[in-house]
């Protein structure tokens, strides 16, 4: 069976310059993801993973390299373009939440709908049925300091995944949570992206959660060091 590519990345490598002095902090990175399936971004601190995560969502440009989004060049387009391109084909889910503290569960959920125009009502609609999906139905109108963590948590994914992504970056997502409340992340998370045939990239350096995932793509200073198929070991939504 032929696996639908999503994104490719040929030869790309990223060097921050500070002062006289130049970090690589990617070096000629090859990687393909296909539709559908869970990978890992493992690495230290330092690694090289985060500003991989950066590239493959437009939010940074590489030095050189290409970055191929379904047949598109990503790495060329206008911020204009960019902007656009993560509206509509791309979800976050960050460690800090990134809630906005004024606005309530249901407001915070329908941000990404907004950027697209999408008719109040419509956006409402769909955001409450995401909130109920991630079991938030009945605080949708709560702040995020009338929350707990988990349940801030709750609605970044929310946010997240609302706007219908092709692909849904998440970065260090448990890294604020107890053991308990990250089972239940993780399996809300990958959940979601295998019920809507969604490629999900997991950004962590943290080996466990790596059970969840289909691919794990081992990075240090800056360079793949070895891609692993666990998809026949790992733990089953």
């Amino acid at each position: 069976m032929n696996e639908e590519i999503v994104v490719q990345l040929k030869g790309v490598r990223k060097v921050y310059r500070m002062g006289e002095e130049r970090i690589v902090a990617l070096d000629d990175v090859n990687l393909t993801f296909t539709k559908g399936k869970v990978y890992c971004l493992l690495g230290v601190s330092g690694s090289g993973k985060s500003t991989l995560l950066n590239i493959i969502a437009g939010l940074e440009k590489p030095t050189r390299g290409e970055i191929i989004f379904k047949g598109r060049s990503i790495e060329r387009m206008s911020e204009k373009k960019l902007a656009i391109f993560r509206q509509r084909y791309i979800g976050f889910v960050f460690q800090s939440y990134n809630l906005m503290p004024t606005l309530t569960a249901l407001e915070n959920t329908t941000l990404p709908l907004i950027f697209r125009r999408m008719p109040k009502r419509v956006r409402n609609k769909k955001a409450i049925e995401m909130l109920k999906a991630v079991g938030l139905g009945k605080r949708y109108k709560h702040k995020p300091n009338q929350m707990s963590g988990g349940q801030q948590q709750r609605v970044s994914i929310a946010r997240a995944f609302v706007n219908d992504p092709q692909i849904v970056f998440a970065d260090e997502p448990t890294g604020n949570l107890d053991t308990k409340t990250t089972i239940e992340m993780m399996s809300l998370i990958c959940g979601l992206a295998k019920k809507h045939n969604q490629t999900l990239i997991l950004v962590t350096h943290n080996l466990e959660l790596s059970k969840y995932c289909d691919e794990i793509i081992f990075i240090s200073d800056g360079k793949i060091e070895k891609i692993e198929d666990v998809s026949a070991n790992k733990i089953e939504i």
